[in-house]
């Protein structure tokens, strides 16, 4: 029986993708995007089995309004994929007050509208799957991504406190955690700051001598398999790392902290009192 998904940023990279991918699977498919002119060739291959949606997740009335006309056409959401983002490249200090708000407005803020709007209709079913795309940034964190970094931890948070608050519903969650992958991701859908201090130069040259070599970055294909397997499993992961520097690094992330809480812990213990 076809599922009904729901797919916001599916205008390129892995939206697009996936998108793609569940309707080949024979799913029907909620497809938002700022500009759906980039869905055409999808509506052209797969005609009424795609929706496309014009949608700016930063703008709540828009959201609502959108998770409406999907239940409306095609009857219910059976997978939503909150997939809308950007990247935002510069240093802390060096980052605007307007782009650290519109990269929270996008990444966090934009996320939680579409996921608030879609938990009644999921509600209603006593059925769905929520998948988040975070990063392995809401993990662990790189130089010259402060502010992503920041809102992919927020999103970790936010997602996991609502898996505890839904489960008893049927509601699952799932938090996608890529590295960097061959998308537009670095490309169009970056934003680099503009004011550059020259104190910062050195990060700034180790952080481009690391993505020169082609292995750093993950092939976007690859990822079509693995997303298939997570809507399909009856008991998806609450977490899933995608991509092997995803994998290698967030092990050791975690190796080093429990090392380093238990090095600490009789001065924990302790600051309890009692």
């Amino acid at each position: 029986m076809a599922r009904i998904i729901f797919i916001t940023g599916a205008s390129r990279g892995f939206g697009k993708l996936w998108a793609e991918a569940f309707l080949k699977a024979g799913d029907k498919v909620a497809a938002s995007a700022r500009n759906i002119t980039a869905l055409d060739d999808l509506v052209e291959k797969y005609g009424s089995s795609i929706l496309p949606i014009s949608l700016d997740v930063n703008k709540k009335n828009e959201v609502t309004q959108a998770v409406a006309k999907v239940k409306e056409h095609f009857g219910a959401i059976d997978i939503l994929i909150n997939n809308a983002g950007f990247g935002l490249f510069g240093t802390v200090e060096e980052t605007s007050e307007e782009q650290a708000r519109a990269q929270m407005e996008t990444n966090f803020f934009g996320l939680l509208w579409v996921t608030q709007a879609v938990l009644p209709v999921m509600r209603a079913q006593k059925s769905g799957h929520i998948i988040q795309v975070s990063s392995f940034l809401g993990i662990t964190t790189l130089p010259l991504l402060g502010l992503y970094n920041a809102s992919k931890f927020a999103v970790e948070g936010l997602s996991e406190t609502i898996a505890s608050e839904v489960a008893h519903l049927g509601i699952k969650f799932t938090l996608i955690e890529p590295n960097g992958f061959a998308t537009e991701w670095a490309g169009n859908s970056a934003v680099q700051t503009t004011a550059e201090i020259a104190d910062y130069n050195p990060v700034r040259e180790a952080f481009a001598s690391s993505g020169e070599n082609p292995e750093t970055w993950g092939k976007p294909e690859a990822t079509v398999d693995v997303i298939l397997k997570v809507a399909n499993s009856a008991n998806p992961p609450q977490r899933l790392l995608l991509g092997k520097i995803a994998y290698h690094t967030v092990k050791e992330v975690y190796t080093k902290r429990l090392a380093e809480i238990d090095e600490w812990k009789e001065v924990s213990i302790a600051a309890h009192g009692h």
